[in-house]
């Protein structure tokens, strides 16, 4: 296995090979329609060079795990997860108002760029964003072409279906979950109420089809066994809830040129995370009304955001999450290990990706 289990099995490049095959394949099909449509492939061509394609490896290597053998076709159907997560982006920045994805414009900012520029007629705000919706859906539809056309046995296709299907759907459900949760006010709640609300949204958002979806999709779909599937979805869901409490530490004390975007951002946006609950609880009166006062605040400046991080810090809450996310690592650890179908090189694969998908970057 490569140093790197991502890069097991070359399987990065070869991601990225089928990305770029499709994204200049759809580029023809749109072709048709018009030169503006170029805009619209530009955004998501952008968003799609590089990055881990942690999802693309959880597919693929829960279909080598059941015993499934390495083809291209098995690449293609585990980059419809990358287009997925793409729009789930896209939607998502439109949805935080963010300004960067990635180190780069976010889509609906950069066409909205694009209409300024142009000096065209109406609101450069308004035509980003709608823009933005199109190139969002537009993944979803190459999503389900990807899969569809992949060229992995039908048996295969149909056993991974059901699962690809309820990934697609309840992702909308934790998207809106959060949107929710974002305008409901956790006034007179105790912590654990705040915690469990939270962690229903990174189950719904995050956790399930960042690990969970993903390798069972692949997983069922190489005839994994029912036991065994049962290990997956618990493995999944707890390493899918590391991953996303990782990346909420990251929106508040995370470097921007790893994160790809402005240090304190999750504050701005307003995010009522784990996080969040930890620092309400174990901090001071003064604590919790400056965290009330700046949470969702889009004006925050650098310095508000280095005082709120000491508030954070000093309440317990990020000591909180880190233990959380050792004990949720520890706990999808052993699930995979009492998978008794799987083969080794599979489990080798999938132990490795723990550390990928946890590891601290900030």
């Amino acid at each position: 296995m490569s140093a790197n289990p991502l890069d097991a099995a070359s399987l990065r490049a070869r991601v990225q090979a089928c990305v770029d095959t499709t994204i200049a394949r759809e580029r023809e099909v749109l072709a048709e329609v018009g030169p503006d449509t170029i805009e619209l492939v530009d955004a998501v061509a952008r968003l799609l060079q590089g990055g881990k394609r942690l999802r693309a490896a959880f597919l693929y290597w829960g279909y080598r795990a059941a015993g499934g053998p390495d083809s291209d076709s098995l690449v293609q159907v585990a980059t419809a997860m990358e287009f997925f997560q793409a729009a789930a982006l896209i939607h998502d920045d439109v949805m935080d108002d963010s300004d960067t994805r990635r180190g780069m414009p976010a889509a609906h900012r950069s066409l909205a760029a694009h209409h300024e520029r142009e000096a065209w007629a109406g609101d450069a705000g308004r035509f980003g964003v709608a823009g933005a919706i199109l190139a969002g859906n537009l993944c979803l539809g190459w999503t389900e072409e990807l899969y569809a056309t992949s060229g992995l046995p039908a048996a295969d296709l149909e056993r991974g279906r059901p699962v690809f299907d309820r990934m697609r759907t309840q992702l909308m459900g934790g998207q809106f979950l959060d949107v929710v949760e974002s305008a409901r006010s956790w006034d007179g709640m105790e912590t654990d109420e705040r915690i469990a609300r939270a962690e229903r949204v990174i189950r719904y958002k995050s956790a399930k089809y960042t690990v969970e979806h993903p390798v069972l999709i692949g997983a069922s779909a190489g005839g994994a066994g029912s036991d065994d599937l049962t290990a997956l979805s618990a493995y999944g869901l707890d390493l899918g809830q590391a991953f996303q409490l990782r990346d909420d530490l990251l929106g508040v004390f995370g470097d921007p040129a790893t994160t790809g975007k402005p240090a304190g951002d999750d504050l701005r946006e307003g995010k009522r995370t784990v996080l969040v609950a930890h620092t309400l609880a174990g901090t001071d009166g003064a604590g919790r009304s400056a965290l009330s006062k700046g949470l969702g605040d889009p004006d925050l400046d650098a310095d508000t955001v280095e005082a709120l991080r000491t508030v954070i810090t000093d309440s317990g809450a990020v000591a909180a999450v880190e233990a959380d996310i050792t004990r949720l690592a520890g706990s999808a650890r052993a699930s995979l290990k009492s998978a008794t179908g799987l083969t080794a090189e599979g489990v080798e694969v999938l132990d490795a990706l723990i550390d990928s998908a946890t590891s601290r970057t900030y």
